[in-house]
């Protein structure tokens, strides 16, 4: 793979699925552009196909690929092939392109599968114009928003200046990108009139370990539409979902997503994300042998015990397991200087220390200007007794309510969610509302799966705890949190305040707060 272009050559094999599953391509369109043609795999696939269109222009701006392409494929002979060496961000598509005939166009193929950062990094000069796209505000530089993949501007682009010739569009993407497009083009108003998604493997035809699509759209005039038929693979007779939107979020599931509608709204408490330090070796500890510490690196840890605490990684909240490894955690909150732990935990300060390039090679810039030793995700409300964590990570929440080992609070790493809880049963019954089936129904309908974390604190904050609680079956509720008190408390306590006591009071009085919200620059 040619890295600097995102270049994953089509497959023939795949290339005659994809014009199968478009139908007769020259019966429905009598012009094909292919904006990125590579070899000319799918132009061949074209020419070869029962009904070809009368003409296809295919542009290519690698000299190897291009050279190729045009001695293999133009002709003089109809069907009219025409090869451009261009590179498809400085070519106007409306005026750019020549054509001898009108008529219906689809536009197809396979465009670079690389993000704008990776071909930053490459000193590539494969790059659109660095123009603020997505209209995007500061912090989302910082969290990485502004990182889009080149594939996503060749959409924005195809859409906007195709429009007028009423264009089909069906390229091979990430579902990523093609989300990402619809999102967009929802936002933008852009002319999308129809749309869909139908997956298919790339690990199988590319190696590639990612969600991919044949994504189509029709854009031109007529009423907008920003729904998307999901379909299961390329020849699969019946959507298995509908994308879309709902009161402007893009939703996964709209048919579930309206069962479920009545809890999408603001959580009334607050989400928070476990602890971010990105020094894994030297921070997160298990016990040996011998009955001691270690860090990852084997090496023993002699260290004050009141920095040490329990740790849940997103893995062990999925999998309901009790905590297995411990971490140190050098702030009660965030932005507090560390170099008192110089005289507050000397053996701390020396081991970390010690360790001190670790720390310098943190690449995050939300250290920069930081203490040393400086962690995010941490304030009043890491060091409740109580908790109801979640993985970001897995495709199936499962929400957990966790409490102390050893009068010990429990910490989770930055895969994780929590709220934190002032009580037990607080904990148990949140974790017993938060699994009801409405509320995960919601978030399935929400949540795309083939996000690299699917479960969001932006998702969660959207769960309205209240509005669940109204239709949510009592009973149910109450056996579900009773299951969990085994790890929490004693029957006869809940008994006890269950019957003094109302849910509501029990589930949102008292709930811990503080902090700084900073933290939510950890959020992906």
């Amino acid at each position: 793979m040619l890295r600097d272009f995102g270049d994953f050559q089509t497959p023939p094999a795949l290339v005659s699925e994809v014009l199968e599953c478009l139908g007769p391509v020259g019966e429905k369109w009598l012009r094909v552009l292919e904006p990125t043609c590579g070899r000319g795999n799918f132009v061949r696939g074209l020419l070869g196909s029962p009904a070809p269109p009368s003409e296809i222009q295919a542009i290519e701006l690698q000299d190897v690929h291009f050279e190729e392409a045009r001695k293999a494929l133009e002709r003089p002979s109809a069907p009219r092939v025409v090869v451009t060496k261009a590179n498809v961000f400085d070519l106007d598509l409306r005026n750019g392109v020549r054509w001898k005939n009108t008529g219906p166009l689809l536009v197809i193929g396979n465009p670079p599968w690389v993000t704008n950062a990776e071909l930053g990094t490459l000193g590539s000069d494969n790059l659109p114009v660095k123009t603020n796209l997505k209209r995007l505000q500061g912090l989302d530089a910082l969290t990485g928003s502004s990182n889009f993949d080149i594939a996503e501007y060749i959409w924005l682009k195809l859409i906007r200046e195709l429009a007028p010739e009423r264009a089909t569009i069906a390229l091979l993407c990430k579902t990523a990108v093609a989300r990402n497009v619809l999102r967009f083009a929802f936002d933008a108003a852009l002319p999308i009139t129809r749309a869909s998604i139908r997956k298919f493997n790339a690990k199988k035809w590319f190696g590639a370990s990612v969600e991919a699509c044949l994504f189509r759209v029709e854009v031109g005039p007529g009423e907008r539409c920003y729904k998307a038929d999901v379909f299961a693979d390329l020849h699969a007779r019946e959507p298995k979902t509908i994308m879309g939107f709902a009161n402007g979020q893009l939703v996964a599931d709209v048919e579930a997503h309206e069962r479920s509608a009545f809890a999408d709204g603001v959580c009334p408490v607050t989400w928070r994300q476990g602890l971010k330090h990105d020094a894994a070796p030297v921070m997160e500890l298990s016990y040996d042998g011998s009955g001691g510490l270690s860090n990852k690196l084997g090496e023993a840890v002699d260290v004050e015990s009141d920095y040490v605490y329990p740790l849940l990684k997103g893995s062990d909240l999925f999998h309901r397991t009790r905590p297995q490894k411990y971490v140190l955690v050098t702030q009660k909150r965030l932005g507090e200087n560390t170099n008192q732990l110089r005289w507050t935990a000397p053996q701390l300060w020396d081991y970390l220390t010690a360790h001190s390039g670790t720390f310098e090679r943190r690449k995050s810039s939300i250290y920069r200007n930081k203490s040393s030793f400086a962690m995010f995700g941490v304030g009043d409300y890491s060091f409740s007794l109580y908790k109801v964590g979640v993985s970001g990570l897995h495709k199936t929440p499962r929400f957990r309510p966790i409490g102390p080992v050893a009068g010990r609070p429990v910490m989770l790493d930055d895969t994780g969610y929590f709220v934190a809880c002032s009580s037990p049963e607080q904990a148990v019954l949140l974790s017993g509302l938060l699994n009801d089936p409405a509320c995960l129904e919601l978030i399935r309908s929400i949540v795309f799966l083939d996000s690299k974390r699917p479960v969001t604190k932006r998702l969660l904050q959207r769960i309205d705890l209240i509005a669940l609680l109204e239709r949510t079956e009592k009973y149910s509720l109450l056996a579900r949190a009773e299951a969990d008190l085994g790890n929490l408390m004693t029957t006869a306590d809940w008994q006890q305040i269950v019957e003094s006591a109302s849910l509501v009071e029990i589930l949102f009085e008292a709930m811990p707060h503080g902090g700084n919200d900073s933290q939510m620059l950890l959020d992906i």
